[in-house]
């Protein structure tokens, strides 16, 4: 995947961890991707919710341990 870039959200809480994640996607440009670092367990449903609702393709979502969480997301 070519122009990733990476936005660690470790140790912040919802409402946090979508805002940022939203904020940095809407600055980026189509076909550009963003890994996500975070320990909010919500996110592993925030995030991929988002996705969906805004159009954003989510590529993955894992637990990456018991307290990271890890995501991929393309912006179309």
């Amino acid at each position: 995947m070519s122009n990733m870039q990476e936005l660690n959200l470790e140790r912040l809480l919802c409402p946090m961890p979508v805002i940022k994640t939203q904020n940095k996607l809407r600055s980026m440009q189509s076909g550009e991707t963003l890994k996500v670092i975070c320990t909010d367990r919500g996110t592993m449903h925030d995030i991929p919710a988002w996705c969906k609702v805004n159009g954003f393709k989510l590529i993955k979502a894992e637990a990456t341990n018991d307290t990271k969480f890890e995501f991929i997301i393309e912006v179309k």
